[in-house]
């Protein structure tokens, strides 16, 4: 456990964003990650009393607050509807309920851990980040982006009519996933997504115009690099993806049928 010489609960992104200039200081979402480290910090930034823990809905997007918990993603019958149960099957194997329900949106974001089944699964789909200096931006040119000291505010998804669905392997349930993929289909359009390779989630749109769910996944599979850990080698990681990103496409044709 980490110790921490100030605890703040801020009053304004203005106030995070100031305290957050300093090295030292850190945002806390739900401490998940974060308190199984070690060392001194000096000012602790809670955002909780800022209003940032609602999902809002509107005819076009779904705006997620960056201390919305992967409970609420995970119970969420607004954006699994949109999405196809998408956000469900993402976060039920992340360790268990209670872990869920501590654990933010935010951090899994911001992080962007190579092992984020969340971020793997917003990857597939028209998704945005909106940081308080850096304004709104696409979140596959946050993930390329090296860390600083902005403060996420919030994910927003648009609404873009795209299909999605997610598959993640796992050497015990409750486990990192060995490989997590995540495909989403808008037209001809394929937008697939692979993380806990064991490097963070990217995404490559691919055109399906003419071609089968076996040309289409060994494609996808192709475009990305895998390496090996303690979980997995980078040819079994390789090997996976394919099969996978096949069962997704498979799955999402037949829900188009």
């Amino acid at each position: 456990m980490f110790k921490a010489r100030e605890y703040v609960r801020v009053k304004s992104l203005e106030e995070a964003w100031n305290l957050n200039q300093k090295k030292s200081n850190v945002i806390v979402g739900g401490m998940m990650w974060l308190k199984m480290g070690r060392g001194q910090k000096g000012t602790v930034i809670d955002l909780s009393g800022l209003g940032l823990d609602t999902i809002e809905e509107t005819e076009e997007a779904f705006s997620i607050g960056c201390m919305c918990t992967l409970r609420q993603l995970e119970l969420h019958e607004g954006l699994n509807k949109e999405f196809d149960g998408i956000f469900r099957e993402c976060t039920r194997h992340i360790v268990g309920t209670q872990f869920r329900n501590g654990a933010t949106v935010g951090g899994s974001v911001f992080g962007r851990y190579g092992f984020s089944d969340i971020l793997t699964c917003l990857l597939a789909l028209d998704s945005y980040v909106e940081l308080y200096q850096g304004g709104v931006i696409p979140l596959v040119q946050f993930t390329s982006m090296p860390y600083d000291r902005d403060v996420l505010v919030r994910i927003v998804i648009k609404k873009d009519g795209r299909k999605a669905a997610y598959l993640s392997q796992r050497n015990t349930q409750t486990d990192f996933p060995l490989i997590a993929c995540a495909a989403g289909k808008m037209g001809d359009d394929w937008y697939v997504s692979i993380g806990a390779r064991p490097k963070r989630a990217a995404v490559y749109r691919i055109s399906g115009t003419g071609k089968k769910a076996d040309e289409l996944a060994r494609e996808a599979a192709s475009m990305f690099e895998y390496g090996s850990n303690l979980r997995g080698s980078g040819e079994y990681r390789a090997h996976l993806a394919n099969v996978y990103v096949r069962r997704l496409i498979e799955t999402i044709e037949k829900r188009e049928a």
